[in-house]
């Protein structure tokens, strides 16, 4: 990733308002980008995005990406060098107690963006934002590839399998041929941990306040194995695959896997486990008896195409990412300032960039 790239570029951005809008607004901002963000208000109370006073780093447009108009119109006022697309339901939980509002939100929602996209002139890159849980699960002990297949055994994952269908499409019939000046890829990203979620039925968020409170965690499937990974990580392979994008797009404009290495693929109990040593908190938890809707156990992501290609990989092992994530929140309880703890978390991450 080179931060002298977003100097000075126009950054469309939805979804800002949510936990990783708002830190990736907030590391936008510090490169010296412009950012317009376009999203509903934050989806939480308390949020990050009001904690850390987000809203003063980028222009905000409080809209509905499903208003086709107004995203439209607000995105040619813009003019962006980059659409980073992040607005979406994101809670698999969510989507069993309102599939409607899910792929309302994710499939219709993300033909709107980029419908919108179809107006702009001139170079841009455009990263749609998905999650390592569009494949079809087949409970296989090694992580999924971009070519593998598309699927999806609830609203939440098929909703975003629809949604990289309907990106598909757009780039096959909007963005390809005379149009290579724009390129649209898809990014498929693993769980992402770090300081100021608390986005509810979230392990982090549920676990900090169990463990605030002196109690263990409840949880529902210890046992489940997922590709962890600290925000930053995370949006350092938007970042790194939208500057690609913006150089290449005959190159680059494709589906992006950006997950942990294969040790940091661990089950919910050992993050919990490592996130309790700060609190001293035993047992740090305990299973939770009650029935839930289904939730596939073993998740797991093959980022070697974006390592090799775009020189890519997550910088932060995990129980490094779990101490950052505890460090935030205990150093916010005790009263520190959101946004500072944020740019001094970033700091330090470009500073590992660099070395």
């Amino acid at each position: 990733m080179n931060p002298d790239f977003w100097r000075g570029k126009r950054v469309f951005l939805t979804g800002h308002t949510g936990f990783k809008g708002s830190w990736l607004s907030l590391w936008l901002h510090r490169m010296g980008a412009q950012v317009h963000g376009y999203s509903l208000p934050p989806p939480t109370n308390p949020s990050l995005y009001a904690k850390a006073g987000v809203d003063a780093a980028v222009t905000s447009v409080i809209g509905d990406i499903r208003d086709p108009t107004r995203i439209a119109g607000e995105m040619m006022r813009c003019a962006p060098d980059v659409v980073l697309h992040l607005a979406a339901q994101s809670v698999v939980l969510s989507s069993y107690e309102d599939p409607i509002e899910t792929y309302s939100t994710n499939v219709v929602g993300t033909a709107s963006v980029l419908s919108a996209a179809r107006n702009l002139k001139g170079r841009c890159a455009i990263v749609n934002v998905t999650t390592d849980k569009v494949y079809e699960n087949q409970r296989w002990a090694w992580g999924y590839r971009e070519n593998d297949s598309l699927g999806g055994r609830d609203p939440y994952s098929s909703s975003k399998a629809c949604a990289e269908l309907v990106a598909r499409a757009f780039r096959e019939s909007f963005f390809s041929g005379g149009q290579r000046s724009t390129g649209l890829a898809s990014a498929r990203a693993g769980n992402v941990i770090g300081g100021g979620d608390w986005t509810p039925h979230q392990l982090i968020p549920e676990t900090i306040a169990a463990l605030s409170s002196g109690k263990p965690v409840v949880l529902r499937n210890p046992a489940a194995i997922r590709p962890w990974q600290h925000v930053l990580d995370c949006l350092s392979g938007y970042l790194t695959l939208a500057e690609a994008l913006y150089e290449q797009p005959e190159r680059h404009a494709t589906e992006w896997n950006f997950g942990p290495a294969d040790a940091d693929m661990q089950p919910v109990a050992h993050v919990v486990e490592v996130l309790a040593r700060p609190w001293g908190v035993e047992p740090p938890w305990v299973q939770d008896a009650r029935v839930h809707p289904h939730e596939e156990l073993d998740l797991r992501l093959n980022s070697q195409k974006a390592i090799r290609e775009l020189r890519w990989v997550c910088k932060l092992p995990l129980d490094e990412a779990l101490a950052w994530t505890a460090d935030w929140f205990r150093r916010h309880g005790s009263g520190q300032d959101a946004r500072a703890l944020c740019e001094e978390q970033i700091d330090r991450y470009m500073q590992l960039s660099r070395s």
